[in-house]
């Protein structure tokens, strides 16, 4: 079933965007996209984007049209942004693919193929290059109305948050972690761990007061500011677990609109900031962990191939059961592993 239906969260949205709330200076372009994120108004990637990519867009286009990035949830609950797209109560939105996965299993294989991909590099060429751009669009035209794919990728490996040392599959057995529901969950407690369930804001206090051992929590520059490495001296980098994909859409209604030029530079704008986006996070993340090595403070493990590949090997066996949920869910699944194997990942 499609999602084509204002709901209740919706209708005031609508009234939000009616009145104009969030207007900014980008107004002073012909058209602004209304694009709504998965990023808090204080991540440092949000920044990134608005400073140094946003203004590029305008100057691509020549001033016809550019992006008013919004956080998550400023207009509509995370998980609502393709039906307010649908409605045109937003333009569009830059988030994770794994808000949907409640819709069908597949958004979750697409969203996140938890311990599958090496690098955020290796993302984004399966989105642009090994068919996952046209599969999230075979994904959205399934289950909703109106929604055009203009990308997806990746733009940072998520680190390990511990309070112990973890130097391989063996030491994950009986460990307390915090970790999203669904496909993350599965995998961490078929390598024996304990999963639990909680929000990010409730994750400093849990690991401080003992209630978790470990987080799937974020990237090592955001676990650096959020302090949880304070508390928990041996995170693991890089990750070994998730490298969620986030997606770019736009209505298709607002696509028709646009120019052949202006859906170009769209398109290329994007990709281009999401190359600088994930250059940036890596090195940043690098830094840090060459200045705590320097310090002394923490230990930073890196697991061996070896144990990565356990993992993975792991983790195929609950890629395997998601994929068996829907047929969608199979396709998604069977793009991923021609992908992965044609780059030598299994």
């Amino acid at each position: 079933m499609k999602f084509n239906m204002l709901k209740g969260g919706l209708k005031a949205a609508l009234l939000m965007s009616v009145m104009g709330i969030g207007a900014t200076a980008a107004d002073a372009a012909d058209r602004v996209l209304k694009i709504q994120t998965s990023s808090n108004a204080s991540h440092a990637s949000l920044a990134y984007l608005n400073e140094e990519w946003v203004p590029k867009l305008e100057a691509m286009t020549g001033g016809t049209l550019t992006v008013e990035l919004l956080p998550v949830d400023a207009v509509v609950p995370r998980r609502e942004t393709a039906e307010a797209i649908s409605v045109g109560i937003l333009d569009g939105d830059l988030t994770s693919i794994n808000y949907f996965a409640g819709i069908d299993p597949a958004f979750a294989l697409m969203g996140d193929l938890i311990a599958g991909y090496d690098s955020a590099d290796q993302i984004q060429a399966f989105c642009a290059q090994g068919g996952g751009k046209e599969m999230l669009q075979k994904l959205f035209d399934a289950h909703y109305d109106g929604v055009h794919v203009v990308g997806c990728g990746a733009y940072a490996r998520e680190a390990f948050v511990s309070k112990v040392p973890v130097r391989g599959v063996a030491d994950l057995a009986g460990l307390k972690i915090r970790s999203p529901e669904g496909l993350a969950a599965d995998v961490f407690k078929r390598a024996g761990a304990a999963p639990v369930s909680m929000s990010g804001s409730e994750t400093y206090g849990a690991l401080e007061k003992g209630v978790i051992d470990a987080a799937d929590n974020s990237a090592y520059a955001n676990n650096d500011a959020n302090g949880m490495h304070k508390i928990a001296k041996f995170p693991i980098f890089p990750g070994i677990h998730s490298t969620p994909i986030l997606q770019f859409t736009i209505g298709e209604a607002v696509y028709e609109e646009l120019t052949e030029q202006e859906r170009v530079a769209l398109e290329t704008w994007y990709l281009a900031a999401y190359n600088g986006l994930r250059q940036y996070f890596d090195r940043l993340d690098r830094q840090l962990v060459a200045r705590d090595k320097a310090a002394g403070e923490l230990e930073i493990i890196d697991w061996p191939q070896a144990e990565r590949d356990a993992m993975r090997v792991i983790a195929q066996e609950a890629w395997a059961d998601f994929a068996a949920q829907s047929d969608l869910a199979k396709e998604v699944y069977d793009a991923h592993i021609a992908f992965m194997k044609d780059a030598g990942l299994l």
